[in-house]
């Protein structure tokens, strides 16, 4: 019988794989039936400390072992997890957690000199710290209390993302929803039994966590945690740990092929790529296959709100397919785009990105208007413009909510101005996304000042107040924004004044 639950995907691992390394991280090795072991020790702990059915657990750390063991404790234990970014600063952090109600914090000392602990201000809440002996006490602190039964239709994740108003929102996914749309996404990719999966993706995301190890506890595969991304690291890890499958953003791929010694390093153990973005050159497809060596490689488009996946390529298409397309719908998915009307434009034509299906989110945590802004008659109202054509396979061309990517990480300009404008010398701004040949898109800011502001000085202050990947690389400075008669900003001629 097919798992409907995480746990139930976890018992039929340890049944199925019990001698199978589930995870590798460093010296540690854990085999499906001693992850679930430890598993269950997480969830008797959580238990003990009262967390029950319903409630919400945080985690914030990098991809390591004990983020995988404490996850799979919360759904053990009946809870919901809720990720955090670890390029957050402590009040994006702070909001996140007081919005979902956590009762509890996974973390860590310190990641990329960031003391996620001290920044959070909250000695009030709970908090289990990784990679220190406060974490093996927590694992033996749980007794021998009885787990409960885990329902399909329970709370998996809250996964946190923005929307216009730049207020984070966070998407519900049950625990049938997750299992059952990464079941689909490991047989289009062709994920199986002794596959070693080294993930770049951070397991905060739906691409590290939903399409990273849970993935991997689907299909037996096994889960090489990476922390950060490090060429380096990589290069040396792939012969040495027997990679064969490695997701990640179109950047990394193409890191890889700028690398003036690539051929000194042995990459014959890869034969697996999963990637996607609105716009991918065909000739980096063709070089993927060609010249590091991948046998397949899949594309595809998915929204937080989709529980991460929506349409897919498929192994057998051609290189312009996949580069061009996010592929068609996965099983038991409907995917249309429609005009201003709500019916369906014809294949060719722009329209507005609608999703129907298992994987559209329960809702949004504690935010029933949104939710009914956002799902209409089980429609998902993407924000996303696309083009479908006739064999039913996606273009995505252009974002409603104006959303970029830098690097893998989705930046929404509503949040990035929201926090802009608590400079005092800030009247006005307005955030667009700009090509840029590392990231893919950076941030630009426009600016109507009060006062004296360097560029210089306001992205200094922005590192200091926001994560990474959300600081404008650049700014300009304007008398006034251009507005149309009903006062909204016009992007496109500020897209036009930055030359994109």
């Amino acid at each position: 019988m097919s798992p409907r639950t995480i746990p139930q995907a976890l018992d039929r691992a340890a049944e199925t794989w019990p001698d199978t390394v589930a995870i590798e991280d460093g010296e540690v090795r854990l085999t499906f039936a001693e992850l679930r072991d430890q598993a269950h020790r997480a969830a008797r702990a959580l238990i003990a400390r009262g967390i029950a059915p319903g409630d919400r657990v945080g985690i914030w750390a990098p991809n390591l072992w004990e983020w995988i063991v404490a996850g799979l404790g919360v759904h053990c234990a009946g809870a919901a997890i809720v990720t955090l970014n670890t390029r957050y600063k402590g009040h994006e952090a702070r909001y996140i957690l007081d919005k979902s109600g956590a009762k509890l914090l996974f973390t860590v000392d310190g990641f990329l000199g960031l003391d996620f602990v001290s920044m959070l201000e909250r000695p009030q809440l709970p908090t289990v710290r990784f990679r220190t002996e406060d974490f093996a006490a927590f694992l033996a602190s749980g007794g021998d209390a009885s787990l409960p039964e885990v329902a399909p239709d329970a709370m998996a994740d809250i996964l946190f993302t923005s929307g216009t108003t730049g207020a984070p929102k966070g998407a519900v996914c049950t625990q049938e929803q997750a299992v059952r749309a990464y079941t689909s996404w490991a047989e289009v990719v062709g994920l199986a039994h002794g596959d070693r999966y080294l993930v770049i993706a951070p397991f905060f995301h739906a691409f590290g966590y939903k399409a990273g190890w849970l993935a991997c506890l689907l299909t037996g595969a096994t889960i090489l945690p990476q922390a950060t991304f490090d060429l380096g690291e990589v290069l040396r890890r792939i012969p040495a740990d027997g990679v064969t499958v490695l997701p990640g953003p179109p950047a990394i791929y193409q890191t890889f092929l700028q690398r003036d010694d690539l051929d000194e390093h042995d990459l014959s153990s890869l034969r697996l790529a999963v990637t996607g973005a609105a716009s991918i050159p065909v000739q980096l497809i063709r070089d993927m296959r060609d010249v590091l060596g991948f046998d397949t490689v899949i594309t595809g488009y998915g929204l937080t709100e989709a529980c991460g996946i929506a349409t897919m390529c498929r192994f057998d298409d051609d290189p312009e397919t996949i580069a061009t397309t996010s592929g068609r719908a996965i099983d038991d998915v409907e995917v249309v785009c429609v005009g201003p009307d709500g019916a369906e434009v014809p294949r060719g034509e722009p329209g507005h990105v609608l999703i129907r299906g298992y994987n559209v989110m329960a809702g949004y945590f504690d935010e029933p208007g949104r939710t009914a802004e956002t799902v209409v008659d089980g429609w998902l109202h993407t924000g996303d413009i696309g083009v479908m054509d006739e064999r039913g396979y996606l273009r995505i061309t252009d974002r409603l909510k104006d959303m970029f990517i830098v690097g893998g990480f989705n930046a929404y300009p509503a949040e990035i101005e929201h926090a802009l404008l608590a400079h005092p010398q800030v009247a006005e701004v307005a955030v667009i996304g700009i090509p840029d040949a590392r990231l893919g898109e950076v941030g630009m800011a426009f600016v109507v000042p009060r006062g004296e502001i360097s560029e210089e000085a306001l992205i200094a202050w922005s590192r200091e107040r926001m994560a990474n990947f959300k600081v404008p690389r650049r700014v300009a400075f304007l008398d006034a924004l251009p507005r149309n008669a009903s006062t909204k900003v016009m992007k496109f001629e500020l897209r036009e004044l930055a030359g994109v």
